[in-house]
């Protein structure tokens, strides 16, 4: 009876030739491709393709293709989404072999510049244990059917290719850990041994300042220095921040503004205490969020910097409809110098840019307190 038996030793060197051409690569656009051509080589079908679903499973999402050149593929437009048979492999993950696909009731027909096709073999193709796509070979050269062996071979290889696959998957995944493994210790190197560099520059040259004191021109240079050395100090933290970018992405601004308050704590001595009031995870908008985090880092640097501090209380208070920052700190008061940096022009300006405002003032019994609020649409 045609189209029964078992594999015989040619074909079964077919089949693994074909698994370990499918395995030998971790590019997983080149293995899907790989899959197709060996499939096709190996049950002798005139054009393969491979359907991958999408996150669904409702329907393709990528089709690969092979036996029907650029050209062809071309004049035949756009590509396949899973109706007719392609549909009835989509919704029943079994198997399905066809001597001609034309008669099956499910058959929409070919599109203008299609090849004809008739016979036909599809296997689902399994990653994980779920279904990620289905393989289909159509007319089988010398023969009307394609053979149980046929059948038994695809189901060998998608098994393969599932495999394969899943592998590439993993590989890409080693791969992406290996970067953030490699961005998280430059972003500890520059945390930990640049930026506190920096600040102990920073703060040798303020001490130089009250040695200058009785020539001008000296201070003014001493302070410009500082300047832009904050200003550096700045732009490395930019770094950091866009390299923990990825992390800090899922958090909400609560987390994030936590998560700025331990980045300081090793440059003011202590942790800051937090009290948060308000919907603030869910009433602020991602650009508003943006200027809150940089007003709270450069607050927080700004105590490092001058205040002598022992401590600080950071208050996030959304009311209606104005978010206020208010950072009260336990040190030496508002003097001039902490009145006349670049970074507290900074934090005028981006209260300006929002309709906000900024102050800088004695706090309620020492220290000083920095509130910087903007208003909020409802």
């Amino acid at each position: 009876m045609p189209g029964t038996g078992h594999a015989g030793p040619k074909q079964l060197r077919r089949l693994l030739t074909a698994i370990a051409t499918v395995g030998s690569d971790l590019d997983l656009d080149v293995i899907l491709r790989r899959v197709v051509e060996a499939a096709v080589e190996m049950v002798d079908a005139s054009y393969g393709a491979l359907g991958v679903l999408n996150p669904e499973r409702t329907h393709l999402s990528d089709f690969i293709t092979v036996g029907i050149d650029p050209a062809g593929t071309a004049a035949i437009g756009e590509l396949p989404k899973g109706h007719g048979i392609l549909g009835v492999l989509i919704h029943d993950l079994r198997p399905l072999r066809l001597s001609d696909l034309r008669e099956h009731p499910d058959s929409f027909g070919f599109p203008p510049d299609h090849p004809s096709m008739a016979s036909f073999l599809g296997v689902p193709v399994y990653v994980g244990g779920q279904a990620y796509g289905n393989l289909y070979l159509t007319d089988k050269v010398g023969d009307e059917v394609f053979t149980d062996v046929d059948e038994e071979m695809a189901i060998a290889l998608a098994a393969a290719a599932g495999t394969a696959i899943e592998k590439a998957w993993l590989h890409a995944r080693v791969r992406e850990l290996d970067v953030v493994a490699d961005r998280e210790r430059i972003a500890r190197d520059l945390h930990d041994t640049v930026i506190q560099r920096l600040f102990a520059t920073g703060l040798s040259l303020q001490n130089a300042v009250r040695l200058a004191a009785p020539l001008p021109d000296v201070v003014d240079r001493i302070q410009l220095a500082v300047d832009e050395l904050d200003e550096v100090v700045r732009q490395i933290r930019s770094s950091i921040f866009e390299l923990h970018a990825a992390e800090v992405a899922g958090m909400g601004l609560r987390r994030q503004l936590l998560t700025v308050g331990d980045e300081l704590s090793d440059a003011l001595g202590f942790s800051p205490t937090f009290r948060f009031e308000g919907p603030i995870d869910n009433a602020v908008s991602e650009e508003v969020a943006d200027h809150v985090l940089a007003v709270l880092r450069e607050a927080l640097s700004n105590v490092a910097r001058h205040a002598e501090a022992s401590g600080a209380a950071v208050l996030v208070e959304l009311e209606a409809g104005r978010l206020t920052i208010l950072v009260d700190d336990e040190g030496v008061g508002p003097g001039p110098l902490r009145g006349d940096s670049q970074g507290l022009r900074n934090l005028t300006d981006r209260a300006e840019q929002l309709g906000g405002g900024f102050s800088l003032d004695p706090g309620p019994r020492r220290g000083t307190r920095m509130r910087w609020w903007t208003p909020i649409a409802p």
